[in-house]
């Protein structure tokens, strides 16, 4: 009989999704088998043995016990059977996934990496240490870590994805596609996975495909505000302005941030909808006072009027110079501002 546990692992990703990673961890029971496990050259053999029956029956113990959130209780009854026995690979997965779940990827790390190699072709052992690697950023070695899952299981949808997520983490879309869209592949209800895919083609340049993507893991996953963010941006890329705008007013009733409306005065302006564009900037900068992005919309937005004005609306041109200076002040690296500033007299 095997039973089926679960634990959640938060991948780092722009959108800050949470992916869920099922894991099969089954209770050992039988005669004991021994053998050896690869090792260091200069090592001394490393007797591997099942548990005993009474082992376990404990070992089920714990599993329900941590299954009824009771993490400690479960984890000292782990923690005994391995002081008896410190080669059952299922008690050193336990511990992982209690650690996971506290969130103690520190700790998770080196029981997964036991349990790995305990058992190098155990699917939940390499998958586990990926994980926990990637948790702790990692990434070269979570990324061997989700090869070796993946050589053992290639269809996995978590194992893929989560390798796709590390390689864009890096900057490597391009590494990162194949696994992307085997995550699809093998699980196309998955917004995330689609999410992730529809960043690559956004990071790759392929923004119709991005767009297409985006707009599949939406119906899926629902108005996820960092998922809408990059849909702004891929339509914009394509001069789908109106779209944007769209897609932004419906971000800001959501998730009405400082980030969320200036992005909706950015759709704004490029729409030529100035008043829109200047009153989504000073929202934005109600919310966040140092929000430099905005203050430079405000202020690009007076500095038109004042130069539509024929530089006779004062109130306008001083309202460009004010949010201007307010912009270096909360980022001082931007030259461009202090050259309009300049230019201008402002």
């Amino acid at each position: 009989m095997t039973r089926t546990t679960s634990y959640i692992g938060a991948w780092a990703l722009r959108f800050g999704f949470v992916a869920a990673a099922g894991a099969l961890f089954g209770p050992l029971a039988g005669c004991q088998i021994f053998h050896y496990l690869s090792r260091p050259k200069d090592a001394q053999p490393v007797q591997v043995s099942e548990p005993t029956p009474e082992q376990s029956e404990r070992l089920e113990d714990a599993h329900a016990a941590k299954d009824a959130g009771d993490l400690d209780d479960a984890l000292s009854i782990f923690q005994e059977i391995l002081a008896e026995n410190p080669t059952i690979t299922t008690a050193y997965l336990g511990i992982g996934e209690i650690h996971m779940l506290k969130e103690d990827y520190a700790s998770a790390e080196p029981a997964f990496a036991r349990a790995s190699r305990l058992e190098p072709r155990n699917y939940e052992a390499q998958y586990g240490h990926g994980l926990a690697l990637q948790m702790l950023k990692r990434y070269a070695e979570a990324i061997r870590a989700y090869h070796r899952a993946l050589t053992i299981d290639p269809e996995s949808p978590d194992a893929n994805l989560n390798l796709a997520v590390v390689y864009l983490e890096l900057g490597e879309p391009t590494r990162a596609l194949t696994f992307a869209e085997k995550a699809v592949e093998t699980d196309p209800e998955r917004g995330a996975a689609r999410s992730t895919l529809g960043s690559i083609y956004q990071d790759l340049g392929r923004n119709a495909e991005a767009i297409e993507t985006f707009l599949a893991a939406i119906e899926l996953m629902g108005n996820h505000p960092p998922l809408m963010m990059n849909l702004i941006q891929v339509l914009a890329r394509e001069n789908r302005f109106r779209e944007a705008l769209n897609t932004a007013q419906t971000l800001v009733r959501l998730d009405p941030t400082a980030n969320a409306y200036e992005r909706l005065g950015w759709c704004a302006f490029k729409l030529r909808d100035y008043e829109q564009s200047a009153e989504a900037y000073r929202d934005a900068v109600e919310i966040d006072p140092d929000h430099w992005q905005s203050l430079n919309g405000i202020g690009v937005n007076a500095l038109n009027r004042w130069l539509l004005s024929k530089k006779r609306d004062e109130d306008a041109r001083e309202e460009a110079g004010d949010a201007f200076r307010r912009s270096v002040r909360a980022n001082p690296q931007q030259p461009k501002v202090i050259q309009l500033l300049s230019n201008y007299n402002l």
